[in-house]
């Protein structure tokens, strides 16, 4: 079959409409204050719409899920509070420190900053790059980055953190865009929150809420957290697919690459003997450090498991990702380092620790305006009546089948660009919607699965996600003099493409999960 000049140049034709679309939104975007001055109008903003919606007298009734499995759901009673009142605004600034230091990601990337500098600074990275994957072809560099992004929400949202980091480091060992690797890997752990291919504390978080609202209405069904492990095993490929063609085909063109490398490349980039000792010493590090960390979690009454001897949903091991990656590769680099003769001396660790935290420097201002207009939103219950408003909307609509599953994930999507941790969503959304749709037939188990698709797939593009000012930071550390000031619109418009073909394609693997009737896990069904 051939290709016609015409369709050619329809194609060609839609994608330059597209990539003018992105473009403009990365305009608009940009034209926008800087993200501190953003999220201080922010603030200020919550603060106004909370006054006048307070004074209206606006509230919420509904069920409200226990986070605890078995409990059963209370009718729970939400009014806006105002903001200017003496009770809301004498803890904000009585808590000023406490809520800037308490912000979730501030620790997070800090930690993992040092680590990952550590192992970045010491050329590890670069070396370990250039030793498995240089001149392998750039889609299955971009593959590999996908799939440790996407079961990186093992560690929770530090595999929001560590997969966009690690992006830019690799690919910037490899002679590519770090750009590109920042923007992949950020897309890859965001997608991985509706895949992976193991089990995680977000799969019995969700499950107990689940299981709360469904025991609370009578319904006899699995709720157990393996309701949507075939699924997500599943999801774990179309993410990876998705993530790789995406960035070959628009991120790679938008931004930029190193390009093919040639046989003079290669060669010159060859590892060094003094780097392959490095490396040797560094796998071996590893290698103890897991069989320690084994030695602590397998034994049944060990270290890192909880008091009753278990790991899931809540245990000393889930706790600790954050403490055991940095002590790995805190150990891991040094190992590197004095076996390449990067590191000469102890003074020499800290220093290069101070080095990689450079770059997270601007992160450390925007967070501040940040963790205030995050606190003050939430406290005035805007989130929960917006959740709320919505889920009575959608049942208004009085749909069934493969349009009610969609709109649903078309809803939670929506709510993501406000709402954003997952768990309190689920909590307001789980007694509402697993009881009305168990009246058209679907188990808890595929209602839940539809949350998490709309819940998974517009965080990359959420102006109010905590995780924006850290992927500029991220960005701006590999920025050239002369490039453009990245910005809230350089993030969203990048992942935007990501965002629009995950809602796309996990909608259309539900939709082949319900026509086919296959199972969502271990003995869990689609239908009542």
């Amino acid at each position: 079959m051939t290709v016609s000049a015409n369709d050619k140049s329809r194609t060609s034709a839609k994608k330059g409409r597209f990539e003018g679309f992105i473009k403009g939104v990365e305009v608009v975007g940009n034209r926008l204050p800087h993200p501190f001055w953003l999220f201080v109008i922010l603030a200020l903003t919550s603060i106004l719409l909370s006054w006048v919606l307070a004074r209206s007298g606006v509230s919420v009734t509904y069920l409200a899920a226990s986070s605890k499995a078995g409990e059963l759901p209370s009718e729970t009673t939400v009014a806006v509070r105002n903001l200017m009142s003496y009770e809301a605004l004498r803890p904000f600034f009585a808590d000023f420190v406490k809520t800037y230091i308490n912000f979730a990601p501030l620790g997070l990337i800090m930690v993992m900053m040092l680590g990952i500098g550590l192992v970045e600074q010491t050329g590890f990275i670069s070396a370990l790059m250039r030793k498995t994957i240089l001149g392998a072809p750039s889609y299955m560099v971009t593959a590999v980055l996908a799939v440790v992004g996407i079961n990186a929400n093992l560690a929770s949202d530090a595999g929001i953190i560590f997969t966009p980091a690690i992006g830019g480091a690799v690919f910037k060992a490899l002679g590519r865009n770090p750009a590109v690797g920042i923007i992949a890997g950020f897309a890859a752990a965001c997608g991985g929150f509706s895949a992976n291919f193991f089990i995680a504390g977000t799969d019995a978080l969700l499950a107990g809420i689940t299981e709360s609202a469904a025991k609370g209405m009578g319904i006899v069904a699995p709720t157990h957290p393996l309701i949507n492990w075939y699924f997500m095993i599943a999801a774990t490929i179309t993410v990876t697919v998705v993530t790789t063609v995406i960035t070959e085909k628009f991120t790679v063109p938008m931004l930029g690459d190193g390009g093919p490398k040639d046989a003079s490349y290669l060669a010159e980039h060859a590892v060094k003997a003094e780097e392959n000792r490095g490396l040797r010493w560094a796998l071996w590090t590893t290698l103890l450090s897991l069989a320690l960390l084994f030695l602590l979690t397998l034994p049944q009454s060990s270290f890192f498991r909880a008091a009753d001897g278990s790991i899931l949903p809540r245990s000393p091991l889930l706790s600790s990702v954050v403490a055991i990656l940095f002590f790995l590769f805190f150990f891991v680099g040094m190992a590197y380092g004095f076996g390449a003769g990067t590191l000469r001396k102890a003074s020499d660790v800290p220093k290069l620790m101070q080095d990689g935290l450079q770059g997270s420097l601007s992160f450390l201002v925007v967070a501040l305006p940040a963790a205030m207009f995050i606190q003050l939103f939430n406290a005035s219950n805007l989130t929960t009546v917006l959740a709320v408003k919505g889920a009575a909307a959608l049942k208004a609509l009085n749909l069934g089948g493969i349009p009610l599953l969609l709109m649903f994930i078309v809803l939670c999507s929506f709510l993501n660009l406000f709402m954003i941790s997952g768990s309190a969503k689920w909590l307001i959304l789980a007694p509402i919607f697993v009881p009305m749709f168990s009246m058209v037939g679907f188990s808890p188990a595929l209602t839940q699965i539809a949350y998490r698709i709309g819940d998974t797939t517009t965080n990359i593009v959420s102006p109010l996600s905590y995780y924006i000012p850290v992927i500029i930071g991220l960005l701006e550390q590999y920025r050239k003099e002369g490039d453009e000031p990245v910005g809230i619109g350089t993030i969203i418009s990048l992942e935007i493409p990501y965002s629009l073909a995950f809602l796309v394609c996990f909608s259309l693997q539900v939709i082949v999960w319900y026509l086919l009737n296959l199972p969502l896990g271990p003995g869990t069904g689609l239908f009542m």
